[in-house]
């Protein structure tokens, strides 16, 4: 059973750094998009980014581009989500999510793409 466990969240001010972890266990994970998405109070949960497990190609949402970097580490199962100059508009619970895509080509930024996901992690940015 795949099993995705985020870690990393916390409170911070306004331009610190904070990066999110997420280990991942059940399976392997060659040929599987892994993805953070947020979800602020009152919102709807939305995509940040992804990255291809096999072979690290990534995808951002615009409002993180050059903020915020995706990257995974194969011997420990595990992705990152490192994210630079936070603002408080990037308070939000952050969830990690994956799904089964073998097309190298293809991205996917809706949650109902995703079949996995893990508890979430808070991430709270004071002004």
């Amino acid at each position: 059973q795949v099993q995705l466990v985020e870690s990393g969240g916390g409170l911070v001010q306004a331009g610190d750094s904070l990066r999110l972890s997420c280990a991942a266990s059940g399976r392997t994970f060659r040929n599987y998009i892994m993805a953070w998405f947020r979800q602020a109070p009152g919102k709807e949960r939305e995509f940040v980014a992804a990255i291809r497990w096999s072979s690290g190609g990534a995808y951002y949402v615009d409002s993180v581009k050059g903020r915020f970097t995706i990257s995974r580490d194969n011997d420990k199962s595990t992705v990152y989500l490192q994210m630079n100059s936070l603002k408080p508009e990037d308070t939000a619970v952050y969830y990690c999510a994956s799904r089964f895509s073998p097309y190298e080509s293809r991205w996917y930024s809706g949650p109902g793409s995703y079949a996995y996901w893990g508890q979430g992690a808070q991430v709270t940015v004071s002004s």
